[in-house]
C-alpha cells in the first residue's frame, strides 16, 4: 500500500468530478476496482470451503487476524493515546465489523454468497437513502424492497432464519458506515479501521480458542481462511486506495454496487450455487436501486445547502 495514502496525506489524481480525468485514468480505475471486486467475492467463496472444518466463525476470527496483521502496522495507529472520545467509536465500529462479517458468512452457509451479498448491501442503500426524504429516494427504496421480495420469493420452503441473517449483516455494514464516518472525523488516515480490526479479533479470540482446543484448525480450513483474509481485506484495501487515486469517490461509491452481481458469479464457480431467474432478477433491481441512491447522493452532495452522504466504505 501507498504509505502517504494510508496515512491520510495521498493527492487525489484526475478524480475531481467527472470519472477520472483523462482516459486511461479512468481506465485505470475501472480494471482496479474490478480487480478488487473480483478479488472480494472471490474470497468469500473460498472461505465458505472453511465451514465444515471451523464454521463461519473461525473463517471470520481468521480473516479479522489478516486484516489486523495488515493494517495495524501500515496505518500504526496510537492506541496508548487515544481518548475516550477517540475509543468509543472505534469500540463501536469494531463490534459492527465483528457482526457484519458474522452475519455475511453465517447468511452465506444458510443462503448461499449470491443472496447474501445482495442483502448485505441494502446496508450501505438504507444510510444513503436516511440522508434524503425526495421522492428519487423513495422509489429507490420502493425499487430495493419489490428487489428484495422477487430475490426471496418468500414460500414454505423459505430460508427466513438465513434472510434475517442476511439482513443482520445489512445493519452491520449500515451502523460501520455511520460509526467509520465518525471515528474518520477524530483519526487520521486508517487509524480507526485499524484499530476496530483489533477489537475485532479480540472478540473472536474465545471463538478462535475453543476451535483450536478441538483441533478443528486443520492445514486446509486455515488455508481457505487465510486466503479468504487475504482476498477478502488486504487485497480489496490496497485497491480501493489506488482506485480512489483515479476515479471520483461517487463513482467509485456507485461501481460498488455492482459487488452483489460479481458475488452470484463467485458463487456460481467456486460453490457451484446456480441462481434462478427470479434471484438474477432481484439482485438486478437491489443493484440498481443501490447504484440510483449513491448516485442521488452524490449530486446532493455537491448541491449548496443540500444534505446527502456518500457511502462508500471498505469493510475490513
Amino acid at each position: 500500500m501507498d504509505a502517504t495514502l494510508l496515512h491520510g496525506a495521498g493527492k487525489t489524481r484526475g478524480a475531481t468530478g467527472t470519472p477520472g480525468g483523462p482516459p486511461s485514468s479512468l481506465v485505470r480505475g475501472l480494471l482496479t476496482m474490478t480487480g478488487a471486486g473480483v478479488s472480494n467475492q472471490l474470497g468469500a467463496g473460498i472461505g465458505a470451503h472453511a465451514f465444515p472444518a471451523i464454521g463461519p466463525a473461525g473463517v471470520v476470527a481468521v480473516r479479522q487476524l489478516v486484516a489486523a496483521a495488515v493494517l495495524l502496522p501500515a496505518a500504526r495507529p496510537p492506541l496508548h493515546r487515544f481518548t475516550w472520545r477517540q475509543w468509543w467509536p472505534v469500540l463501536l465500529l469494531g463490534a459492527a465489523t465483528a457482526l457484519m462479517n458474522i452475519c455475511l458468512y453465517m447468511a452465506i452457509d444458510r443462503i448461499g454468497l449470491g443472496l447474501a451479498v445482495t442483502l448485505e448491501f441494502l446496508g450501505p442503500l438504507a444510510v444513503a437513502l436516511l440522508s434524503s426524504r425526495s421522492r428519487w429516494d423513495l422509489l429507490c427504496g420502493i425499487g430495493a424492497g419489490v428487489g428484495v421480495y422477487v430475490l426471496v420469493m418468500p414460500g414454505p420452503a423459505s430460508d427466513l432464519v438465513g434472510i434475517l441473517i442476511g439482513l443482520g449483516g445489512a445493519a452491520g455494514w449500515a451502523a460501520y458506515i455511520l460509526l467509520n464516518r465518525v471515528a474518520g472525523q477524530r483519526l487520521p488516515g486508517l487509524q480507526a479501521p485499524a484499530a476496530a480490526s483489533l477489537v475485532s479479533l479480540v472478540l473472536y479470540v474465545p471463538a478462535a480458542i475453543h476451535l483450536l482446543a478441538n483441533g478443528r484448525f486443520t492445514g486446509p480450513a486455515m488455508l481457505y481462511a487465510a486466503a479468504a483474509g487475504i482476498l477478502c481485506s488486504v487485497v480489496p484495501y490496497a485497491a480501493d486506495l489506488i482506485a480512489l487515486r483515479f476515479v471520483p469517490a461517487g463513482f467509485f461509491g456507485v461501481f460498488m454496487s455492482i459487488n452483489p452481481i460479481l458475488a452470484a458469479l463467485s458463487g456460481i464457480v467456486v460453490l457451484g450455487q446456480v441462481l434462478m431467474l427470479h434471484e438474477w432478477l432481484g439482485i438486478a433491481l437491489i443493484v440498481a436501486a443501490n447504484a440510483a441512491a449513491i448516485w442521488l447522493a452524490g449530486r446532493r452532495r455537491r448541491i449548496p445547502g443540500r444534505a446527502g452522504q456518500l457511502v462508500t466504505s471498505r469493510r475490513s
